[in-house]
This record gives structure tokens, C-alpha cells and sequence, in this order.
């Protein structure tokens, strides 16, 4: 019998496994948690899992984390099940900021600091990433963030802050446990109170945002574009089948293609989804 190759073993055979399942084959040797760390693997196993019938939704209510199971786009509530956080505190005063192959970006709001935490809640593994600077206020709709892998196989987690009408970039390295400043557009105005941001969605090695204006004049729209190799940001204007005046944009991954979803505000709310990564980047204008 011929021996199992590497790529044999790693993306054919332990990529099918349950991510608590291979979290413990890490443990096998340096090889083995090299290799089942790297964002190649993390991306074919996350295709894997989500091709599977049966996906997971966790959900955060005043109380209780509870995970439900969703099999063939049906929400199975007999299968729920309560989970704990890390650190004693209320769900309530938990914000999930993104999510990224099953690891999730949380702010801990606190009276004294706020804290940000890395949680996998499958394998109950945890991290505290948050130094100083997020002792200040938080805010539900001015705070937002993402996460990648660089080229060095080094999860980094991106931080925006938006704080009296200045918008701060961060981003933090696992790998060296530090942060530092990133230069943001210049000129920018979506720093201001009068705008909302998104989660961050990561498509093609690029975090898209949605930076929407709420007040005056209503239903203004933009996408905020980091690309992480070169951690740089763009403003780009969205396509023009889609009319954003007023509604609100959400953007989810769907086949490694990024969709935005339309929520439309008139006297019948009404929804539309739309394809907006299957397009080159440069087909988009950015804006100066």
C-alpha cells in the first residue's frame, strides 16, 4: 500500500473533521500544529463545513448564549443549546464585533474598561487582546472590526474606532501580542456620530464596511474597503442597480462571493440581495 502524502492527509482526510477535533490533533506534533494552522487549511476546511447541511447560529440574548442548529436552512429549536462566555459577565453587556472561520471578535463592555477577547466557542478557547486604549467609550455602532491571516500565517485582528468625528485604525498581531496604528483615508468624514458602521466581512484577502449616514442626508452609503496585504483602505461607490436611498446594507460571504443584503425604508419594508464581490475590485471607483 502507498503512503499517504501530506496534502493527502491534511486537505483531503483531517479537513472533514470537526474544528474541536482537529484543535486536538495539533497536540500530535510541531508538523501536524504547523500544518493545521496554516490559512490554507483553515480555508478548506471552513468551505467543508460550509457545504454541510447542518450549520450552527449563536445567538446572544439578556441572559443566555445559545447555539441553535440549522439543518437545510431550518431552525432545529430542539437541538439548542446554552453556552458559557469565558469571564463572568452578562450576555448583555457582550458585543460580538465579527466573526472569521469560526473564531469571534467580543467586546466585553465593562463600567471601568471595556475588554476584547478572541473566543472560539467550539473549542471553548479563549485570548485577551485589548491593552489600554479601549478603556474609553465604546460604542455599539461607532466600534466595528475584522480578521485575516497575512502571508505569514499570522491571525491579525483590525480595530476601528470612530470617537469625535475621527475614525482610529489598529490592528493587533497574534503572533507578536502588540498593536499598532494604521493610517486611515485622509479627509474622511465617516468619523462622524452621523454614520454607522457594519462588521467586517473578509473576501478575497479584502474587509469590506458599510459606513451609512442615518441623519442629514438620509440614506447616504458607502463601502469601506481594507486590503489586508497591503493594509491600506479605499471608499468605493456602490453599483449603480442598486439604489441606497434610504436603506441599509449588510454584507455576508456566500461561496467565497461577497452579497450585500438591501434592507429598502418606505411604507412596506421590503429586502433585495446582490452579488457585489463577483466583480473585479477595479471596477469600482474609489473615491479621493
Amino acid at each position: 500500500m502507498d503512503r499517504i502524502g501530506d496534502d493527502m492527509l491534511f486537505e483531503e482526510i483531517l479537513s472533514r473533521l470537526p474544528a474541536k477535533v482537529v484543535s486536538q490533533f495539533k497536540c500530535v506534533c510541531k508538523q501536524w500544529c504547523y500544518e493545521l494552522s496554516t490559512p490554507k487549511f483553515a480555508l478548506i476546511h471552513t468551505r467543508r463545513l460550509s457545504n454541510l447541511l447542518q450549520k450552527k447560529l449563536l445567538s446572544l440574548d439578556e441572559n443566555t448564549i445559545v447555539v441553535d442548529d440549522i439543518v437545510s436552512g431550518n431552525l432545529e429549536v430542539d437541538t439548542r443549546k446554552v453556552i458559557t462566555f469565558p469571564y463572568d459577565v452578562q450576555p448583555s453587556r457582550l458585543i460580538i464585533i465579527a466573526s472569521f472561520n469560526g473564531l469571534m471578535l467580543v467586546c466585553i463592555r465593562r463600567t471601568d474598561a471595556n475588554q476584547l477577547v478572541l473566543w472560539n466557542p467550539t473549542t471553548r478557547r479563549f485570548k485577551l487582546i485589548s491593552d489600554d486604549y479601549f478603556s474609553r467609550y465604546f460604542g455599539r455602532h461607532d466600534d466595528t472590526g475584522g480578521m485575516y491571516f497575512d502571508e505569514n500565517n499570522d491571525l491579525k485582528v483590525l480595530h476601528i474606532n470612530c470617537f469625535a468625528g475621527a475614525v482610529t485604525a489598529r490592528v493587533y498581531s497574534r503572533l507578536n501580542d502588540s498593536w499598532r496604528n494604521l493610517s486611515f483615508i485622509k479627509g474622511c468624514l465617516l468619523g462622524s456620530n452621523f454614520y454607522s458602521w457594519s462588521a467586517g466581512i473578509y473576501s478575497g484577502k479584502t474587509i469590506y464596511f458599510t459606513a451609512s449616514k442615518y441623519w442629514i442626508p438620509p440614506g447616504e452609503c458607502n463601502i469601506v474597503a481594507f486590503d489586508v496585504v497591503s493594509e491600506s483602505f479605499s471608499i468605493l461607490r456602490f453599483p449603480e442597480r442598486i439604489q441606497v436611498n434610504p436603506c441599509q446594507v449588510h454584507f455576508i460571504t456566500i461561496s467565497n462571493k461577497l452579497h450585500g443584503i438591501l434592507l429598502r425604508y418606505s411604507d412596506e419594508q421590503c429586502s433585495q440581495s446582490s452579488t457585489i464581490g463577483a466583480a473585479p475590485k477595479d471596477e469600482y471607483n474609489s473615491r479621493e
